[in-house]
């Protein structure tokens, strides 16, 4: 019913940037919380961060300062901004939304993934 699609990942050298993109469509009445989370090799998932549909934004602590996440609610789309990379952010990054399905309904979503790999 709702799909996530994201863009923006590849391969950066230590301390560039990039942006990572990802849109929500499909049937859904609106999109409510929407974040980023990250898996590296041999780990756990982790939150990067999130934003709420009011613009509140919460992050990890390992990106606060280097990271910014912002959305277009009328594009349904979130954004991350990933700055001062470091080869530790090398990870799959995945975004994912809760999207208001129905009256009471409220269901979770995630994207495919995306690859960012940080190296010289």
């Amino acid at each position: 019913q709702v799909q996530l699609v994201e863009s923006g990942g590849g391969l950066v050298q230590p301390g560039g940037s990039l942006r990572l993109s990802c849109a929500a469509s499909g049937r859904f009445f609106s999109i409510n919380d929407m974040g980023w989370y990250r898996q590296a090799p041999g780990k756990e998932r982790e939150l990067v961060a999130v934003i709420t549909s009011g613009g509140i934004t919460n992050y990890a602590d390992s990106v606060k300062g280097r990271f910014t996440i912002a959305r277009d609610n009328v594009k349904n789309t979130v954004y991350l901004q990933m700055n001062s990379l470091k080869p530790e952010d090398t990870a799959v990054y995945y975004c994912d939304a809760d999207a208001v399905v129905g009256l009471v309904r409220v269901d979770h979503y995630w994207g495919q993934g995306t690859q960012v790999t940080v190296s010289s």
